[in-house]
């Protein structure tokens, strides 16, 4: 499984960024899956209160888990360290994991940029391979303008092709 972090401040448009490289990679053939960090403050937004699984889980379950159609929903009453989370999220043995966030942590990154400020934060963290943003002279690959979809789908289409190169190795 490969990964890829997508790093940024609020609304740099790391999620929109995810949402069609995830478009790109199923189209290649790939399972993908997603972890996010909900760096918002507060827990995340739980689902409605009268689903039974939340009723378990505000009753102090420290797990709850429902599953049916297809699908499976887990709710923890404590909040994994990030290898367990990866573990958590790579159940369905994806081909890739794409990670929203958790930008500190050790990987592959592609660091969106708002402005060059937020450069001046974000210029420490290890594993950048791609900045997106108003930047010029880094030593990293730099895509000027996140509009620049184009630019930006082929990076990955390049990523992606490399990375299953590597894999064959």
């Amino acid at each position: 499984m490969k990964t890829l972090h997508i790093a940024g401040y609020k609304n740099s448009g790391k999620t929109t960024l995810l949402e069609r490289w995830i478009g790109i990679a199923k189209q290649a053939g790939r399972s993908v899956a997603v972890l996010k960090h909900h760096g918002h403050g507060g827990p995340v937004e739980l689902p409605p209160v009268l689903t039974d699984t939340t009723r378990f889980f505000r009753k102090g379950a420290d797990a709850s888990l429902a599953a049916g159609g297809g699908t499976c929903q887990l709710l923890l009453n404590s909040e994994p360290d990030f290898e367990t989370l990866k573990q958590l999220a790579a159940q369905g043995k994806p081909d890739i994991l794409l990670i929203e966030g958790y930008k500190e942590e050790t990987g592959d990154k592609v660091i969106l940029v708002r402005e060059p400020e937020d450069w001046e934060t974000l210029q420490h963290l290890d594993g950048i391979r791609l900045i997106v943003g108003p930047l010029t002279s880094l030593s990293a690959e730099i895509i000027p303008s996140r509009e620049d979809t184009a630019q930006l789908d082929s990076w990955f289409a390049r990523w992606l092709a490399k990375e299953e190169l590597d894999e064959t190795v």
